[in-house]
């Protein structure tokens, strides 16, 4: 029994640690709290995208805002049967 707990720890922080996140800050940051959330998806493990994020059009022209790109849980939750396939998506917001 302690050796599944051991396990079922390992596994659940390797999970928790592959949630990365970059932040990317264009002029003073974020000012007025406005969030565009959009999903960005690959192919062969993140090799080759499927569709373009603009997140200078998702910014609507704001001179101070900030990037957010992430591997949130939904992301890795949806990998999960679409990694059969080679499918994996990352999560984009642009607050203004």
């Amino acid at each position: 029994m302690k050796k599944v707990l051991v396990v079922l720890l390992v596994v659940f922080s390797m999970v928790m640690i592959s949630c990365s996140t970059h932040v990317h800050t264009v002029g003073n940051g974020p000012q007025t709290g406005q969030t565009e959330t959009a999903r960005q998806w690959f192919i062969l493990f993140g090799l080759v995208p499927l569709n373009s994020v603009d997140t200078g059009a998702m910014a609507g022209g704001a001179a101070d805002y900030q990037i957010q790109t992430q591997t949130s849980g939904l992301d890795i939750i949806i990998g999960i049967p679409a990694s059969y396939v080679t499918v994996s998506s990352r999560t984009v917001t642009v607050t203004k």
